[in-house]
């Protein structure tokens, strides 16, 4: 493997390990009621933002409590995380091809997963709805994008890679 791919494997493995200092994806929601928006940043091992307006907000529409503690994600990505950067940067010192082939696997089945895994994690929230909820619209539910804009009621959501995610 030439020095130039080298260099840029270890220089990816540098990026990726962003991911433990920044945030990977923000979900936006803006309304007249709140012009400066409210944001949830979700970062390799928790959330960080307005968590506590939106969940007071979701449980008037019957949404579940957003907590943290209540995803094993938080708890398991930041060993995969280490895992694809510790192969990464072998491959980069060893210039080794056969590493680098099962590193760009792994990061698909990686990607693959954390994308079906958030949009599942999205559908239960936004779908599975307390039936005594405060306030109820007939066939509406509450399921943000996976990416980019979605109207819901009065709230237009957003959800986009943050920086660590980009």
């Amino acid at each position: 493997m030439k020095t130039g791919s080298r260099i840029a494997i270890a220089a990816a493995m540098v990026l990726l390990l962003t991911a433990y200092f920044l945030p990977l994806w923000e979900i936006t929601l803006s309304a007249p009621q709140y012009p400066e928006g409210l944001s949830m940043d979700i970062w390799l091992n928790g959330i960080t933002g307005n968590v506590l307006q939106i969940n007071g907000l979701n449980h008037y529409i019957g949404m579940q409590h957003i907590d943290p503690q209540n995803f094993a994600e938080f708890k398991i990505a930041p060993y995969v995380f280490g895992l694809l950067i510790l192969i990464g940067s072998v491959a980069s010192v060893k210039g080794s091809r056969k590493l680098l082939i099962g590193l760009l696997a792994l990061m698909i089945v990686f990607a693959a997963t954390g994308f079906i895994d958030f949009y599942l994690w999205e559908y239960n929230y936004g779908h599975n709805l307390d039936p005594h909820a405060a306030i109820k619209v007939e066939g509406m539910y509450y399921q943000p994008p996976l990416v980019g804009y979605k109207q819901l009621l009065n709230f237009l959501a957003g959800s986009f890679p943050a920086t660590g995610g980009c």
